[in-house]
Order: C-alpha cells, then structure tokens, then sequence
C-alpha cells in the first residue's frame, strides 16, 4: 500500500471512529432536554463522558510503543465504539448515560495514540502535516455526524440516533481487517519503567509545564464552545435540531479544511506563531460573542473562534512531539489526556457559567483562549520555533563547520 492510500485509510479509520462521538454534541443536549437536565448536567456528562476517555490514552501510548502489530490493536477499537454505544442507548438514567457513555469512550480514546504514534514514527519530518491530514478525519466527522444527526433526531429520538451513529464505525472496522496488515510492525519490546520516569522528567521543565498548561487551556476553549453552543441556539433562539445539525457543520469545516495547511505551516514556520495566532483569533472572536451581538454577526464569530481553534489541533500535537523526542505513542497518549482529560473541564465550567448567563459563559471561555495563546507564546522559545527537520539540518551544518574549522 502506497503512503497516499495509507494516509487516507488512517484519515477514514479517523473519522468513523469519531463520528459516534461527534454525533454526541447533538444527542447529549437532546437527551439532556428530554430527561429534563440543568446546563451544569449536560455539561457534567460531556466531563465525564471525556475523562472516561482519558483513562484509556496513556494504557494505549504505551501499547503503541511496545506491541509489534498495532494493526490488530487499531482494529479493535472500532468494535470497542460500535459496542459501547450501541448499549448507552439503553442508558435508562444520567448516571447510566455517564457511565456507558464513558466506557465507549475509552475505544475511541484508544485509537488515537495508536494512529498518530504511527504517522509520527513514519513522518519525522512532517508530523504536523501527518497529522493534520489525519485530523481531517475526525474533523470531517465532527462536521457530518452533526448534520446527520440533526436530521435524524427530528424523525427518532436520541436513543435510536445514537446507534444509527455506530454504523460507519461498524463499517470501516470491517474494512480495516484488511488494511491493518499494511500497517508498519515495530520490535516488540517490554515496558520499562525507566521511558515513563524519562518522560514525566522531559515534562516536569518549566518549559514543558507550560506546554501541559498550553494544551488543557487550549481544549477547554474549544470544548466549552462545542458542548455549549447546541445548547445555547435551542434555549435562547428556539431553533430546531435539523438547523443546529446545519449551523454545527458549518461552523466546523473551515477548520477541517484548515488542519493540513495550519500543520504544514507550523512544519516550516514553527510551532509557536500558528499557535499564538490560533488561539489569539479565538479569544477575540469569542469575546464578541460576550457583548451579545446580533443573530446575523453570531454566527460568523462563532465560525471563526471554532474554526481558528480546531485548525490548530494538529500543530498542537505536533509541538508536544517536539519537546518529547521520544516514545511517540505514550506522548500522544499524554497530550490527549490533557486535552480531552483535563480540557474536558471546559465543559462543565461553561454549563455552570451557562447557568448564570450566557455572556459569562462566552467570557470564560474567551478567558481559556487568550491564556493559552499567552503561555503558546511563552513556551515557544527562538530555539523552538525552528521545525525539528530545520534543527536537525543546522546541527548538521553546525558540526560541519567545527569539524572545517579544526581540520584548518
């Protein structure tokens, strides 16, 4: 299988994998509105429903660094989804709900560290663009499953959604019996303790702590907007689930499309100034959203503060790579936690905002976004800002010159 076919198989792996998931931002509220939950509880079961999801990143980074077929492991990932969602459905109350939805979760979770360990392994040189092409995936899901569900949920309810929303996953999983064989086996090696301590020691830095602090600010941004803004269209503009579905997807796919490109970018100009800008546009847009603008202004604030965060995901990733250097499965692992671990926070903050207005809500969140730019700006040292192949091609050039000047 040639790298091209190999990229998108990993991007169409991505986004049936995630579509159940994004088909979440529509079918929690509305099982919110219909078992009669507060803002604060839709909020809570987007929390928890990700913090179940972050048990399972680390567990699976490591799996992807010391198990030679990584193939067989994306495999079950997707039966782990299509299963756990397929019994939520059943959930007969909230706590049920939260913990179904949780478990299932943990599949998907799975998938990610495994995937992107792989495309990082095989692409030093562009991991922010592999990565970006990889997040079109889960991004064109974000975008679809919405629209769908939308659809779906004004002829069924929430219930049957939720398992319609389990067959694409169903569907690649079968597909992927094939294409896991083309899949890169590595050496199997046994899990010391020695690479865990190494890498909390690389994260333990000022420098990194910055980052960790980056990644959880930046996702609680984006979080709150993705889990908030279905709710905020039907509570204070009545609109139907068919228009939120629209608005949803379209207020996505900018940022979809914009992943490869902001990676790429960052693989050239650095990490640090497409992070900045990212977040910074995010928070500006946000915070117009605070003074409550009208219908006709809402909405492209919206799309530019969602789009601004999601193009950024990739180089995200790709700058905690970086600084690692090392072990690419259990890093991926680590960032993913941060991001819909502890950024899943961002969610039940901005319920309890919610409850007290909708303008605190938007501020805090533009609060989250403006952070994150400040500490993207701070962690992103002159050093750093170069790309690792630019780094790696001038301490080349360094010790060619020492090596001329001693000979001379």
């Amino acid at each position: 299988m040639n790298n091209r076919a190999f990229m998108t198989w990993f991007a169409l792996g991505h986004l049936a994998n995630d579509w159940p998931i994004a088909a979440l931002w529509l079918i929690v509220p509305a099982a919110g509105l219909s078992m009669g939950l507060s803002p604060v509880e839709v909020g809570l079961l987007f929390t928890l429903f990700n913090l179940g999801g972050a048990l399972a990143y680390i567990p699976a980074g490591c799996l992807a660094d010391h198990v030679s077929n990584r193939g067989r492991l994306l495999v079950v990932t997707f039966w782990w989804v299509a299963i756990g969602y397929g019994v939520a459905a059943l959930a007969p109350g909230f706590w049920s709900l939260a913990v179904l939805l949780a478990v299932a979760g943990m599949g998907n979770a799975a998938w990610h560290p495994i995937a992107t360990g792989v495309l990082t392994r095989d692409s030093k040189d562009g991991r922010a663009k592999a990565l970006g092409i990889h997040a079109i995936g889960g991004s064109f899901a974000e975008v679809l499953a919405p629209l769908s569900v939308g659809f779906l949920l004004s002829v069924v309810d929430w219930r049957a959604a939720l398992v319609i929303s389990a067959v694409p996953t169903v569907l690649c999983g079968l597909c992927f019996l094939r294409v896991a064989r083309a899949v890169p086996a590595v050496e199997s090696r046994t899990a010391l303790r020695e690479d865990l301590a190494g890498l909390i020691r690389t994260w333990r830095t000022g420098r990194g702590l910055r980052i960790v602090a980056m990644i959880c600010l930046y996702n609680m941004a984006l979080i709150a907007l993705l889990s908030m803004i279905p709710l905020y269209l039907a509570a204070v503009h009545d609109l139907a689930s068919a228009s939120i579905g629209i608005i949803l997807a379209a207020l996505l796919i900018t940022g979809a499309l914009a992943q490869p490109w902001a990676g790429s970018l960052s693989d050239r100009a650095g990490r640090g100034p497409v992070l900045v800008l990212g977040n910074g546009t995010a928070a500006f847009a946000v915070a117009g959203l605070a003074f409550g603008p009208p219908f006709w202004l809402m909405i492209p604030l919206m799309a530019v503060a969602v789009a601004a965060l999601d193009a950024i995901r990739a180089a995200m990733l790709a700058a905690a790579v970086d600084h690692s250097e090392r072990s690419e499965g259990k890093t991926l692992g680590l960032a993913f936690v941060l991001m819909d671990g502890v950024g899943a926070f961002g969610a039940v903050l901005a319920g309890m905002a919610a409850g007290i207005s909708w303008q605190l809500m938007f501020a805090l969140t533009a609060a989250f976004a403006v952070t994150a730019a400040v500490l993207g700006a701070g962690s992103m040292a002159s050093r750093d800002q170069i790309p690792s192949r630019e780094r790696v091609s001038r301490k080349k050039g360094h010790a060619a010159a020492r090596t001329w000047k001693n000979g001379s």
